[in-house]
């Protein structure tokens, strides 16, 4: 249901070309009848169609590899990082977790 409501959410600022590019756990918000909200939208970019954004920003667990390689991003980097949430939400540790 959570992942639901984001992806909605993030599909919403994709029709008008916002990236959001700082989802996590602690971006996001509940209310007191489960309904989940995105907050902090600093890091949040319009990038119009065929653009990226080559801003290196965002928290490194849930960063996509095209901004890690320096390539930049575009929506998709918002898909990779509900990827890494729903993956922490069902496991309790993001996918690529290392101590070191």
């Amino acid at each position: 249901f959570y992942v639901a409501e984001l992806l909605l959410g993030l599909g919403h600022l994709h029709s008008k070309d916002i990236v959001y590019r700082d989802l996590k756990l602690e971006n996001i918000l509940m209310d007191d009848v489960g309904n989940v909200f995105l907050t902090d939208f600093g890091m949040a970019k319009i990038v119009r169609k065929n653009e990226l954004a080559m801003t290196f920003c965002g928290t490194p667990e849930y960063l996509c590899p095209e901004v890690i390689l320096g390539y930049g991003c575009d929506k998709t980097a918002d898909w990779w990082s509900l990827g890494i949430l729903t993956y922490e939400m069902m496991y309790g540790l993001p996918p690529f977790y290392n101590k070191n």
